[in-house]
C-alpha cells in the first residue's frame, strides 16, 4: 500500500513538472492494479489528456467523476470531445455544468471549452457572447479569470475586433505579465 502511495506521489510530481510521459509510465501500472481508486483514475486520465489520447482520457476522467460524484473534470472531458469533433457532447456537458453546483473556476473552464467549440463550428458571435457572460469585470482575478479574458481576447481578434482584443490582452498582461503569450499578442496588435 505504501509503495502504491509513493508511486502515485511520484507520478503526481512528474505531472506537476509537465513530464506527462513519465507520469503516465508511473501511473499506468497503478491504474491496472487499483482501477477503483478515484485519485489514480484522475491522474491517469489527466496524463492521457495531456498526451492527446482523448478517448481513453474521457473514460478515465468520467470514471473518476462517477467515484467522486462531482463535475470537476467536465471541462477536460468536454475538451476531449471537442478534439474529437463531438460538439454535441460538449454542449451536453456544458448544460450539465452550468446547471450543476460546480465551483466557479470549473464553470469558467467549461465556458471556455464550450466557446472554443462554438468557434470551431464558425459561430464566433455566440462564442464571444458566452464568454462575455462569464466573470469579465473582476478586480482581483484568479487563474480562471485570466484564462477567460485570454480566450475572449483571442476570439475578438479572430472576429476582427482588434481594439477589444487589445484591451483584453492588456488586461491579462496588467494582472499577470507572464501569462501564456499574452504580452506578445498584445504587442503584435498594438
Amino acid at each position: 500500500m505504501q509503495r502504491n502511495a509513493a508511486r502515485l506521489q511520484e507520478a503526481a510530481r512528474a505531472y506537476g513538472e509537465e513530464r506527462y510521459r513519465d507520469a503516465l509510465r508511473l501511473v499506468e501500472p497503478l491504474a491496472r492494479r487499483l482501477a477503483s481508486a478515484a485519485a489514480v483514475r484522475e491522474l491517469h486520465g489527466l496524463c492521457l489528456y495531456r498526451l492527446g489520447r482523448w478517448k481513453a482520457a474521457i473514460g478515465e476522467l468520467s470514471a473518476a467523476e462517477r467515484s467522486s460524484g462531482g463535475m470537476e473534470h467536465h471541462p477536460v472531458i468536454a475538451d476531449c470531445h471537442r478534439a474529437l469533433g463531438h460538439h454535441g457532447e460538449v454542449d451536453r456537458l456544458w448544460d450539465e455544468l452550468r446547471h450543476g453546483s460546480a465551483p466557479a473556476g470549473v464553470v469558467t473552464e467549461g465556458r471556455i471549452v464550450t466557446a472554443s467549440s462554438l468557434a470551431d463550428r464558425g459561430r464566433l458571435g455566440e462564442a464571444i457572447r458566452l464568454l462575455e457572460e462569464g466573470p469579465v469585470g473582476v478586480r482581483k482575478p484568479r487563474l480562471h479569470h485570466l484564462r477567460l479574458w485570454y480566450a475572449l481576447a483571442a476570439l475578438h481578434e479572430q472576429a476582427g475586433d482588434v481594439p477589444r482584443a487589445r484591451q483584453l490582452f492588456g488586461q491579462v498582461v496588467d494582472h499577470a505579465a507572464d501569462f501564456a503569450d499574452a504580452r506578445q499578442r498584445y504587442r503584435a496588435i498594438s
